[in-house]
């Protein structure tokens, strides 16, 4: 499993590609979590954290894109125009996510004048959750348009996204960190569900898809926890649930072959010779899709 590198630190969602085949036990989940004397449910750190590594980078999904030949299309990204619109925290958090996706989007494809654009909404919208004291905006704003700087951007952003999680936690806010995430989860969904649909013929793009499968398990976990005591998470979940059921007709085969030691130019290394076989098919790709942009209206306006 890769490291976690996670930017919510201007908002942006930059995480590390994962084993897909990696799982969270829920009981173990279950048992970690902590209910405060006011009923207000509280995630550990550390299981929050193991949740938030088997999330895929949107950053990963936008460099995919731009490897693969696909050219910039603004038209795939929130507007920072609707930012005015997001007057309750929930849309807040939904959308901070949704607009860290989209700056991660513009960055890759070195797009210095959108990514200004999304700087100032993402920071509107974290002063608006009080959570912009965390962000440097300054030194992101000189990282975030000069792709040369990614390792520092990510070493940055990632020690933001822990304080901002410790804080929301303290405050009992912990469910923001989960619509963060999912807001910007449903984005990167959202682009590479666009782009492949004009692609069809792309196997790893549509492979890639399917391995959110296994991804939105977690999220639903995390949103389910929340359901009962929050009715705006409740009605997100509820839609959620529609596309679950889309992925739950994709097949996932996993084979297991023993690992073999390899050396090369002297250097001993373990081959892990296990496969992975994602069934999905066009009809998947397309349901995923129009139900990913129904949730992403849903929103963003």
């Amino acid at each position: 499993m890769k490291k976690l590198s996670l930017l919510i630190g201007a908002g942006l969602l930059l995480l590390s590609s994962c084993d897909s085949g990696s799982k969270i036990d829920e009981q173990a989940f279950l048992d970690s979590l902590q209910t405060t004397e006011s009923n207000s449910p509280v995630i550990s750190e550390e299981v929050l954290e193991s949740i938030l590594q088997q999330i895929p980078s949107p950053l990963e999904i936008a460099v995919l894109l731009k490897e693969s030949g696909t050219n910039y299309d603004i038209e795939l990204l929130n507007g920072t125009d609707q930012l005015a619109t997001y007057n309750s925290n929930f849309k807040k958090a939904l959308n901070l996510g949704v607009y860290g996706t989209d700056l991660g989007y513009t960055n890759i494809y070195e797009q210095n004048q959108d990514a200004f654009e999304y700087l100032t909404a993402i920071r509107d919208l974290a002063d608006g959750l009080s959570i912009g004291q965390f962000f440097d905006f300054g030194v992101i704003r000189r990282l975030a348009t000069n792709s040369r700087n990614l390792d520092s951007l990510l070493l940055i952003t990632t020690k933001n996204f822990n304080n901002i999680n410790a804080s929301l936690q303290e405050q009992q806010r912990a469910n923001l960190s989960v619509l963060l995430l999912t807001g910007g989860w449903l984005e990167a969904l959202h682009i590479i569900c666009q782009v492949t649909e004009r692609n069809m013929n792309n196997e790893e793009l549509k492979e890639r898809i399917g391995e959110q499968k296994i991804i939105l398990e977690n999220i639903m976990l995390l949103l389910s926890f929340y359901s009962e005591s929050n009715p705006n998470i409740k009605e997100l979940s509820d839609k959620m649930a529609e596309l679950q059921a889309q992925f739950d007709k994709i097949e996932i085969t996993q084979t297991y072959a023993e690992s073999t030691l390899e050396e090369v130019n002297g250097i001993v290394t373990i081959s892990n010779n296990s496969t992975t076989t994602i069934n999905i098919t066009d009809e998947n790709v397309k349901e995923i899709s129009r139900i990913t942009s129904s949730i992403r209206d849903y929103i963003i306006k």
